[in-house]
């Protein structure tokens, strides 16, 4: 059952959120050696990155992927790994280990086999942090994309290439399996206008129409105005 905290302020959500998510990895690193955490790209999220980088966590021992990644070089502002890398990967959080998910090539055919690798080596998620767009998306399981029955099947690969309607470039994106399989799955959401697409998720029953909802069963949703 989707669990639904509602903050009074941004300011608490991403403060929330942050604390929420450190207590778990702290604990998944008192049972064994890693920790792998999942965290979307886009804008939204850099102040919990932010406040996240701040936990004082073994962090050498934390392994941190990407939900999705646009096909472009991290020397692009469209780049999620550039957002990583100014946002996340600084103070305590410097020394975390980052399983990209895009390499130089022509397409993502070309690298798709050792990003996948890569991933699968770091599986089960511990902690994934999803975002979601007002078309009720989630990674890049966008409606509309090429191949997006294939990634919400459960025997999809951990990685693949997707293209959607209105996304300017290919993406990376994890499949539903990989997201649905964390020991934690966070959905962090902003705005009126996505509260109410997360409502009208919910009321949905086909995940094609509504990707988000692959995760909605065991997401904890952070909300705030």
């Amino acid at each position: 059952m989707t669990k639904i905290t509602e903050y009074n302020s941004r300011d608490a959500l991403f403060h929330g959120l942050a604390h929420c998510v450190g207590q778990q990895l702290e604990t998944a690193l008192s049972a064994k050696t890693h920790a792998t955490l999942a965290v979307p790209g886009g804008t939204t999220p850099a102040p919990f990155f932010e406040r996240l980088r701040q936990n004082p966590l073994d962090w050498k021992n934390i392994r941190v992927t990407l939900t999705d990644e646009r096909f472009v070089p991290e020397s692009s502002d469209r780049s999620n790994t550039r957002l990583l890398r100014q946002t996340l990967f600084q103070d305590h959080a410097a020394d975390a280990q980052f399983i990209p998910l895009y390499a130089p090539a022509d397409q993502p055919e070309d690298v798709l086999p050792a990003l996948r690798m890569g991933v699968t080596q770091v599986l089960p998620l511990d902690v994934c942090v999803l975002g979601m767009g007002t078309d009720m998306h989630t990674a890049s399981l966008f409606p509309g994309a090429d191949l997006l029955a294939e990634a919400l099947g459960d025997t999809a690969p951990t990685v693949l290439p997707m293209r959607a309607p209105n996304a300017p470039e290919p993406r990376m994106t994890l499949s539903a399996p990989v997201l649905r399989g964390a020991g934690h799955v966070h959905l962090l959401i902003t705005g009126p206008d996505k509260k109410q697409a997360l409502q009208n998720a919910m009321e949905l029953t086909d995940e094609t129409l509504a990707p988000v909802r692959c995760i909605l069963a065991q997401a904890h949703v952070h909300y705030a105005d």
